[in-house]
């Protein structure tokens, strides 16, 4: 594969990425603008602001960050990113797996205002992490300067040889492209989590990140080539898939303000997390990319929350004050102005290896290219609480 000597690579979150060389960027910031904006944007980019825009290519374009290619976790990021990207003027062509494409409704908006458009910088291709071919033929089609890997199932319960095939091997196939995840850590023993703690992976998700992690470090100290580790401490939005807690969290009490549903049952209240906005991860993605020399990066809020107070917030938003009573398995979390049960502890939802505590120490990040969260822990699950609401009134409707 002639095509990832002549790319620069750096690993984020649990996305990885490749870096070419050249070309200036349009500097303009609009990640925490609305889809309308955006798209407006976008064509503004498509006049030719760039002598010669730099390209793009993510994997998992679906997700939230956009979402994950063939490891569908939520794939948030890839949605994010490819926004932030196209308003850098980039561009960007994703890549999709046969099977995801019921589950587009992150890019839909930004797919159709560009389908039309002359000229296009916005495309998408059938591949998958587990077939070596689709991704030389993409990659040879593409010629991108930079490569952003998203695709990863992070979900636990995804069974375990997923995680080896698409996300160890996977890495090995994409080459440079490498993802890395705050799970590598697990079972800690220092905290807040840094670049330099000691790894304790927890779950067969965290083991294949592991693998992910030295076959970067292997590549940018044994050939020479621009790979870097981006360790992304858990970030959330609006696009974060259901099977997730906090989108669990906010779409139930959305659903329980409605009167759709009666009460939310949660594994592990005491779990705490560090938790950040989504749009705000992919920008130090980027920023990762523009770095003179390689590096690793912990990207986190540095901020440790509980579910009981993700679960707390999120009910005080839509005016239910939650009084816990009780502990453990016969925890109940109940609305105090009614004495109704509204939250119960259920067994199944506990994890077979739990990781009790994660929080980051984003220091490096910040002092190196100024990276800071935009959003904080209310402003977040004020967010995702906004967004659900609308989304399940305008199910009613």
């Amino acid at each position: 594969m002639d095509c990832t000597i002549s790319y620069r690579t750096v690993t984020l979150n649990f996305y990885p990425v490749l870096k070419g060389y050249g070309y200036n960027h349009i500097s303009t910031s609009c990640q925490r603008q609305s889809p309308q904006i955006h798209i407006l944007l976008l064509m503004a980019v498509c006049s030719g602001i760039v002598d010669k825009r730099k390209i793009a290519l993510i994997t998992g374009v679906t997700g939230q960050v956009t979402f994950s290619i063939c490891f569908f976790t939520e794939f948030k990021d890839g949605a994010y990113l490819s926004e932030l990207l196209l308003c850098k003027g980039y561009e960007v062509h994703g890549i999709i797996r046969r099977s995801s494409t019921f589950n587009t409704s992150r890019i839909d908006h930004i797919y159709e205002a560009q389908k039309n458009a002359s000229p296009r910088i916005f495309f998408l291709h059938y591949g998958d992490m587990t077939d070596s071919s689709s991704l030389i033929r993409i990659i040879s089609q593409v010629k991108p300067d930079e490569i952003y890997n998203l695709a990863a199932q992070s979900h636990v319960k995804v069974l375990s040889f997923v995680w080896g095939e698409v996300v160890a091997m996977g890495t090995l196939r994409l080459l440079d492209a490498i993802p890395s995840s705050s799970e590598l850590y697990g079972k800690v023993s220092s905290s807040p989590q840094h670049e330099c703690t000691p790894f304790h992976p927890r779950s067969p998700y965290a083991v294949a990140k592991l693998y992910a992690y030295w076959i970067v470090v292997n590549y940018r100290e044994s050939y020479g080539l621009f790979a870097c580790n981006g360790i992304l401490f858990n970030h959330e939005s609006p696009r974060r898939g259901e099977t997730f807690v906090t989108r669990k969290i906010t779409r139930a009490v959305s659903r329980i303000k409605m009167g759709l549903q009666n009460v939310l049952e949660l594994g592990n209240l005491n779990a705490e997390r560090d938790w950040g906005f989504a749009g705000d991860y992919v920008r130090a993605m980027w920023q990762m990319l523009q770095q003179e020399q390689p590096d690793d990066y912990v990207i986190a809020t540095g901020e440790k929350h509980t579910v009981r107070e993700f679960t707390t917030l999120a009910f005080a938003h839509v005016g239910i004050h939650i009084q816990w009573i009780g502990e453990g398995l016969n925890e109940v979390g109940v609305d105090s102005s009614t004495d109704i049960v509204r939250v119960r502890v259920e067994p199944r939802y506990f994890r077979p290896a739990e990781v009790d505590l994660l929080v980051g120490d984003s220091s490096k990040a910040r002092t190196k290219f100024n990276w800071e969260p935009s959003c904080n822990f209310h402003q977040l699950v004020q967010m995702m609480m906004d967004a659900d609401l609308r989304a399940v009134s305008s199910e009613l409707q």
